[in-house]
């Protein structure tokens, strides 16, 4: 007598080690992205609460405009009178000339970085990633459409390619010592802008020439078809029925360059990062010397202020308000690229 045989709907319903496998694979990955998503929001909210608390205020204004809108000085602590005092050094000098009788035999303790705000550090965030930006962008696009229109496949184009992506997975840090011996010291820029905007620029020039060529080349052939039939020149075809419609891929890709490029410390404090500069770059004699000087910068103010100086209370608030302010000001850059991507996105469709 034979066996029986289950039903079709049962034999299916069978747990095999095969589909037990990729269950718990499945659950592993989705609680490994689960924790990674908590740690991450973890992060950012402890600094969005205490950087929140250094940059808003419960009273009018409501921001703290000092903190965004002056250098950073060294605050001064004292008592005097049985009450406590905090100066910066520019107010400090200033009580201590109508003081200084009261101030002889008081001691007071300084904290450098710990006064003032971070708005040259706002200032020269801004140019770097804004001026590397559009390097990368121009050399990067010009690049693609060589890449995806002219090149001929072949050995060197291939070796190119592989190259190319290579150079995306190269260390930051190496990309700063780099720019450091051939910007700053063989073409003599010095500690500049310019050195900053071109180190920062061929770092992230692989990403933004990978993903323009991918952009390029998801565009359906058949408008280049249809423009070159109509009479077109090939270089007319790419500026007006290619690049248009592959802008959207272009600007993903800038959006991932920006955060790499705002949050990179290596580069700059080699290139284009000092720790305390008086004026902002365009407070120069001559025009031409915008180009060539050096600026404060939030990550480096960042390092800085957590691992070259003894920590403190006070140090604590400029740590926090500084993350909370670079947060922001990369996200406001990122957010002008994802609306200029996305209104484009409704323009050129196909």
């Amino acid at each position: 007598m034979s066996a029986a045989v289950p039903p079709p709907d049962r034999l299916f319903a069978r747990p095999t080690l095969a589909k037990r496998t990729e269950r718990s694979v499945f659950w592993l990955l989705r609680v490994a992205t689960y924790l990674v998503l908590a740690c991450a929001a973890v992060v950012f909210l402890d600094i969005g609460v205490k950087g929140g608390a250094v940059v808003f205020q419960t009273k009018a204004p409501f921001i703290n405009t000092t903190f965004l809108s002056e250098s950073p000085e060294t605050l001064n602590v004292f008592e005097l009178g049985g009450e406590k005092h905090q100066m910066g050094d520019r107010e400090f000098r200033q009580f201590k000339a109508r003081h200084e009788a009261e101030l002889k035999n008081v001691r007071v303790e300084t904290y450098v970085y710990s006064a003032g705000g971070i708005f040259p550090n706002i200032v020269g965030t801004v140019l770097l990633v804004v001026g590397s930006m559009v390097i990368a962008l121009v050399l990067g696009v010009i690049s693609a459409i060589y890449l995806s229109e002219y090149a001929t496949e072949g050995p060197f184009i291939r070796f190119l390619r592989l190259a190319i992506v290579n150079l995306a997975g190269v260390p930051s840090i190496v990309y700063g010592l780099f720019g450091f011996g051939f910007f700053v010291i063989a073409l003599n820029f010095g500690v500049s802008l310019l050195a900053g905007w071109l180190t920062l620029a061929f770092m992230v020039l692989p990403i933004i020439i990978t993903a323009s060529e991918e952009a390029l080349k998801s565009v359906p052939r058949g408008y280049r078809e249809g423009s070159l039939a109509l009479g077109a020149t090939k270089l007319q075809t790419i500026l007006t029925n290619v690049l248009p419609y592959a802008l959207p891929g272009i600007l993903t890709s800038s959006v991932l360059s920006i955060a790499r490029v705002a949050g990179e410390t290596a580069p700059i404090m080699f290139t284009a990062a000092f720790v305390v500069r008086d004026q902002l770059p365009w407070q120069v004699q001559k025009a031409t010397d915008f180009l060539f000087q050096g600026v404060m910068a939030l990550p480096y103010h960042i390092y800085v202020v957590a691992s070259k100086i003894p920590q403190n209370d006070y140090t604590r608030d400029v740590q926090y308000g500084t993350a909370f302010v670079f947060l922001f000001t990369v996200a406001a850059i990122a957010m002008t690229s994802v609306v200029l991507r996305v209104r484009l996105r409704q323009k050129y469709k196909w």
